[in-house]
């Protein structure tokens, strides 16, 4: 199900098929060296494993091999890129037993050349014999997402980050309209200009508790007289030399020519009002269209609908609100050794993924519809992707080449049409969107924590984005308090927090499989190829969640 399947694709997959071993704290580990012939020699390291299983496999082919190569990853090319184009792995043929020669130029092979039992299969090829935990699409020794055409890739190339991202943005188009109950519009987009239905005061209104007035004072109340509230009719006129009490809100009688604030007012037992502070004409009135006028514009449509968005529609005279209808999301969870709930146990793991998706999505303004656990069970996927009718269905795992990774192979079931099959992007570089009919899509998030969140960003936030008919944010830059490790070809991803002087600072702990790091992160950023110096800006992805909250 998840990205670590990975590593039993290929010797080299653990160095370019995924994300490097992090340390302790989740940086980058140097998994490179092993099949570069660096540091991590294939004689001196842990790896070295691989080379008796081949020789085991192979016999002396596969040494003359790593010997010609120069290196472990050289030395996989040279023995399965020539060997398995005739279908023959050190001196096995189809049936899986010993062939009667082996590769061209090396003429007959005996029995003594190989040290695998007849009738056994070798391991992993990129010919016609393969070990039956890989599928045909199986990516093979060598291969992984990143750089096209670098040491132990596969030809299938990714795409670059940013062009991932774009092209997800324009996967898709904006969703039709529909009519939504104010209390039910709050985060989805406005279809149509929000225009003011009334003028805005739509009378003239008091701003202040006191009394209006009228000409300049003193002024006489008229005994026994009620003062006027909020809420009622238009109220008896007032004289010159006239006053009434009057409360915030409530319609200014006709005559009145300011209010006067109850605390600058002096009201004398023959009930006599003299004003003890400067007073102005209209002071403290709310002229009636002072905000608008009926007709005004008051949003443009593209509009994010907030709660303040909500109370000036209403103010403005609108019961409902034309918008962008909300992207529909089904989440479909795949792995069996996921625990959703309790401690992990018995080599199985809890999922975060589940619990974390369907609040996200809510956050980009989607509305999920479903969480669906489907295991590793192929037929389910199937069923569940062929049954759906969401505009976005959401899988977790599964979009390696494992032996219980069915993603891609149920999308060519499906006649799916894949739009980006991998991004050079670490974590996440095993990231896939496909579109699955005119107005569906898939996207497939890599099974560990980080890597998913990654390819959430990179692709579902642009696609949910243009479905929903939402304006792009623009980029945002800050400088990095301190210098981050990039990789040799692709983009990573780095959870970061704001800190004073208008930085971010790199968090720890964020590696692939980590959440704690993005758990006290305001955004993630963009780290290029080659990596950031420290004080050099970096884009920034904000998080949804993380509002600008300023140096601290």
């Amino acid at each position: 199900m998840s990205a670590e399947r990975h590593a039993v694709a290929g010797p080299s997959a653990a160095s370019e098929s995924l994300d490097a071993p992090d340390g302790p704290d989740g940086s980058p580990g140097d998994a490179d060296d092993s099949a570069s012939g660096g540091p991590g020699d294939a004689r001196t390291s842990p790896s070295s494993a691989v080379d008796d299983a081949l020789a085991l496999v192979a016999g002396d082919r596969y040494e003359r091999a790593l010997s010609r190569g120069g290196s472990r990853a050289r030395g996989f090319d040279v023995l399965f890129g020539e060997a398995g184009a005739s279908g023959e792995v050190g001196g096995f043929g189809e049936a899986g037993g010993p062939s009667a020669s082996g590769p061209a130029g090396e003429g007959p092979r005996d029995a003594r050349d190989s040290r695998t039992a007849p009738g056994r299969q070798a391991p992993f090829v990129r010919g016609s014999v393969r070990h039956p935990l890989f599928r045909d699409d199986s990516p093979g020794p060598g291969s992984g997402g990143g750089n096209p055409g670098a040491p132990g890739h596969s030809s299938r190339p990714t795409t670059a980050w940013p062009d991932a991202r774009a092209l997800a943005g324009r996967a898709a188009r904006v969703l039709g309209t529909g009519e939504r109950a104010l209390g039910e519009a709050l985060g989805q987009v406005l279809a149509v200009p929000l225009v003011a239905l009334t003028d805005l005061p739509s009378f003239d209104s008091s701003a202040m508790d006191g009394w209006a007035v009228s000409g300049p004072g003193p002024w006489r109340l008229p005994r026994g007289g009620q003062g006027i509230l909020a809420g009622e009719g238009e109220a008896v006129a007032l004289h010159d030399g006239q006053a009434v009490a009057i409360a915030t809100g409530a319609r200014v009688p006709p005559g009145a020519t300011a209010v006067l604030r109850r605390e600058h007012g002096d009201l004398t037992d023959e009930r006599v009002l003299h004003a003890t502070a400067r007073l102005t004409h209209g002071q403290d009135i709310r002229p009636r269209g002072q905000e608008c006028r009926r007709g005004d514009q008051l949003l443009a449509a593209g509009g994010l609908v907030t709660p303040a968005v909500l109370g000036l529609a209403a103010a403005a005279g609108y019961d409902s609100l034309r918008v962008t209808r909300r992207p529909r999301v089904e989440v479909l969870v795949l792995g069996d050794e996921l625990l959703r709930e309790g401690l992990p146990s018995g080599g199985r793991i809890r999922d975060a993924l589940g619990p974390m998706l369907g609040p996200w999505l809510a956050e980009l303004g989607a509305e999920v519809s479903a969480t669906r656990r489907l295991g590793d069970d192929a037929e389910a996927l199937y069923a569940a992707l062929a049954e759906s009718g969401a505009d976005l269905v959401l899988t977790t795992g599964g979009t390696a080449a494992g032996p219980v990774d069915h993603v891609r192979p149920t999308l060519r079931r499906l006649g799916a049409e894949l739009l980006v099959d991998g991004v050079s992007v670490r974590p996440g570089h095993p990231m896939l969107l496909a579109r699955l009919t005119p107005d569906r899509h898939l996207v497939g998030l890599p099974g560990n924590p980080l890597a998913a969140v990654a390819g959430l960003l990179t692709l579902a936030e642009p696609l949910l984005r243009t479905l929903a008919g939402r304006p792009a944010p623009a980029p945002y830059r800050t400088p990095l308090t301190e210098a981050v490790d990039g990789h040799p070809a692709d983009t990573r991803l780095v959870p970061v927090v704001r800190r004073g002087g208008g930085r971010a600072q790199p968090l720890r702990f964020h590696g692939p499989a980590m959440l704690r790091g993005l758990a006290a992160a305001d955004a993630l950023a963009v780290i290029p190829p080659g990596g950031t110096d420290r004080g050099s800006p970096a884009e920034l992805l904000a998080l949804p969640w993380a509002a600008d909250k300023g140096d601290r």
